[in-house]
């Protein structure tokens, strides 16, 4: 694979197969957008390790967060790889499950989903171009 010249977005890149993922586009060429939510030493260790990347704290689970995600991908160039990755588990018995425990799951791993192929979408039709891989 090769992706010399080509910017790639991974959500929750930090850590996990996001991690890997991003790390394996790095070797492929591509200049990496790693995004993370919260933990940024093991961001800047992805960055570090990629050498050609770019860490970005945004929660993709708000139209914010996206936005300036996007942003940031635009200013390196425009994406033409997005990976959503991000999500987030509240592992546990459905009968003490909180309504608020599975919206947080739903927005993280759903909405971010669709918030992110939305927008990544928008700046890549222009371009007639890209890609849009959800896990």
């Amino acid at each position: 694979m090769e992706l010399t010249g080509k910017v790639a977005i991974v959500t929750g890149a930090s850590r996990g197969i996001g991690r890997a993922i991003a790390l394996e586009l790095g070797r492929a060429g591509a200049r990496v957008i790693v995004n993370y939510k919260g933990n940024a030493a093991a961001a800047a260790e992805v960055v570090e390790a990629i050498g050609n990347a770019i860490a970005v704290q945004a929660d993709v689970s708000t139209q914010a967060g996206v936005d300036t995600l996007l942003a940031v991908a635009e200013a390196a160039g425009g994406a033409e790889l997005l990976v959503n990755n991000a999500g987030i588990t509240r592992d546990g018995l459905l009968l003490r499950m909180s309504d608020e425990d599975w919206d947080d799951v739903i927005t993280t791993n759903l909405g971010s989903s669709f918030r992110m192929c939305r927008a990544a979408a928008t700046a890549m039709l222009p371009r007639r171009r890209g890609s849009i891989v959800n896990l």
